[in-house]
C-alpha cells in the first residue's frame, strides 16, 4: 500500500505540469468554506451526480468545517433560507492586502496590528500574493497548500481571539461616536470563512459574521494566469463573487507583472486587461443539469481590486532618491504610473483609489524600517521605492473610510488595508 501510495504521488506531478501548460481545469473553480461538512456531505448524495466533485476535509483541521466543493457552493440552511424582511446593506468592510514574499508564517505571528481597526468590520476581505515562492516547482507542479493553511488558522485565531476582541473594546469605548459610522457590531463577535482560493502564491479569503453568513449566497471563484507563457499562475488573479442580500458583489486578488524598466507598466495594463476578459463566474454549479451561463467581474454591483499590482515609479532620476530621504510621498506620487496610467485612460476607468497619505510599500530589506535602495549590499535587488500594493473599488454605495499601510518587518513589502461602508445600490455604467 505504501509503495502504491507513492508511486500514485510521484505521478501526479507531471499530469499537473501538463494540466497548468494546457491550461486544463483542475479543481480552479472549487474553494474551501466554514461550514457543516457533515450536513453537505447527506445533501450532496441527493443532489449531486457521482461523478462530481467530492467534499474534502483537510487532515489537519481538529474541526470539521474546511472544505472543498463545487464552483457554486450548496450550504445547507443557508442558500434556500427565505429572503430577510429587509434587504438594505449597512454594513462595515476590512480588505487588506500582503506580498509575503514566499515566506510561511510562524505560529506566534501577530495579524493584530494589520487586522486591528477602531470597530470591527462585518467582513474581512484578505488577499496576499506570494505565500509560497514563486520557483519552478510551485508554479508547474501540485498546489501546495500549507502555508495557506497556516495563513488561515493565523487569521482565525487573531480574529475571534480574546487578544483582538480586547482591543477592539478598547478603541470602542475610547472613540468618540460619528454620524457616519454605521452601526458596529456587539462585541466578541465570531468570524467564519465564507471562502478561500489559491493560485500558486496568489491566495484570498473572505470573513464574515457569523450572523451574516446565512446571507450570503451564489459562492463562485475563477481563477486566471497571467505569468509564464501568459497562462502560468506565477502572476495573475484569484476572484471571488457572492450575493449578499439583494447585492452582487466582487472580490478581485492580483498579483501583475514585475520589473521597472521602461515599458513594463504596459505589460500591467495588458494583465488587467486580460483578467477582466478571461475572468468568468458560472451562475449554475457543476452540480445543477441546466446549462451554464458566465458572468465577468463588471457584471457586479460592487468591485474591490487589491494586491500587488507592481506599478512603480516613473522617469527615476537623481532627485527620486532624495525626496525618498525627505520622506516626500506626495512629490514621488506624482510619478507614479498607476495614477499616470489612469490619468491617461489607458487602465482601469471609472475606478476609485482613495488619497495615498503613507509611504512606499516596497522594497524593503526583510526584518528593517529601510528600503533596499538605503542598502549598499549587492545581495539585495536595487529597486526603487514604489507603491505596489493598492487597493481600488468599482460601483455605488461604497465609501472609503480609511486606506494606510501596516508596519509588519515579515516581508520586503509592508501590508496594506482599508475599511469601506457598503450601502444597498446598484453599479454605475460599466
Amino acid at each position: 500500500m505504501r509503495e502504491e501510495g507513492k508511486y500514485r504521488k510521484s505521478n501526479s506531478w507531471p499530469k499537473a505540469v501538463a494540466k497548468k501548460w494546457l491550461n486544463l481545469k483542475s479543481g480552479s473553480d472549487e474553494f474551501h468554506s466554514d461550514y457543516n461538512a457533515k450536513a453537505f456531505s447527506q445533501r450532496r448524495t441527493k443532489s449531486c451526480s457521482d461523478d462530481g466533485p467530492s467534499a474534502v476535509v483537510p487532515e489537519e483541521l481538529s474541526e470539521e468545517w474546511l472544505m472543498e466543493t463545487c464552483d457554486e457552493i450548496e450550504r445547507p440552511g443557508f442558500d434556500h433560507l427565505a429572503p430577510p424582511v429587509s434587504t438594505s446593506l449597512n454594513l462595515r468592510m476590512f480588505v487588506g492586502t500582503w506580498n509575503v514574499g514566499g515566506k510561511t508564517p510562524n505560529d506566534d505571528l501577530n495579524l493584530n496590528d494589520w487586522l486591528k481597526t477602531k470597530t470591527q468590520a462585518d467582513i474581512y476581505v484578505l488577499g496576499f500574493q506570494e505565500i509560497v515562492p514563486l520557483n519552478a516547482g510551485n508554479v508547474l507542479g501540485p498546489e501546495d497548500c500549507g502555508p495557506a493553511t497556516k495563513w488561515l488558522s493565523l487569521i482565525r485565531h487573531s480574529l475571534n481571539g480574546n487578544a483582538i476582541n480586547e482591543f477592539f473594546d478598547e478603541d470602542i469605548s475610547s472613540s468618540s461616536s460619528s454620524e457616519e459610522d454605521p452601526p458596529s457590531p456587539s462585541k466578541q463577535h465570531k468570524y467564519c470563512l465564507a471562502a478561500s482560493k489559491q493560485m500558486v502564491g496568489l491566495f484570498l479569503c473572505v470573513w464574515v459574521r457569523e450572523d451574516l453568513n446565512p446571507h450570503i449566497t451564489s459562492l463562485k471563484v475563477s481563477c486566471v494566469g497571467t505569468g509564464i507563457m501568459g497562462y502560468l499562475g506565477n502572476k495573475g488573479s484569484v476572484s471571488i463573487s457572492m450575493r449578499l442580500l439583494q447585492t452582487t458583489i466582487c472580490f478581485v486578488c492580483t498579483h501583475l507583472a514585475s520589473g521597472e524598466k521602461e515599458g513594463d507598466e504596459t505589460r500591467r495594463n495588458l494583465d488587467v486587461m486580460e483578467i477582466l476578459k478571461r475572468t468568468r463566474f458560472s451562475d449554475l454549479g457543476r452540480c445543477s443539469r441546466q446549462p451554464i451561463q458566465h458572468n465577468g467581474i463588471l457584471d457586479h454591483d460592487k468591485i474591490i481590486w487589491l494586491g500587488d499590482l507592481n506599478y512603480r515609479l516613473a522617469s527615476i532620476c537623481g532627485d527620486t532618491y532624495k525626496l525618498v530621504e525627505r520622506n516626500d510621498w506626495q512629490a514621488l506620487l506624482e510619478k507614479d504610473q498607476l495614477k499616470i496610467e489612469q490619468k491617461a485612460g489607458r487602465i482601469f476607468q471609472g475606478w476609485e483609489e482613495g488619497d495615498i497619505y503613507f509611504a512606499p510599500t516596497y522594497k524593503y530589506i526583510t526584518n528593517s524600517d529601510n528600503y533596499v535602495v538605503q542598502n549598499s549590499s549587492p545581495k539585495e535587488k536595487q529597486r526603487t521605492p514604489a507603491w505596489c500594493d493598492r487597493i481600488l473599488w468599482k460601483g455605488q454605495g461604497l465609501k472609503q473610510m480609511s486606506y494606510f499601510r501596516s508596519e509588519s518587518r515579515f516581508s520586503d513589502h509592508r501590508p496594506v488595508y482599508s475599511v469601506f461602508t457598503v450601502a444597498g445600490g446598484k453599479a454605475t455604467n460599466q
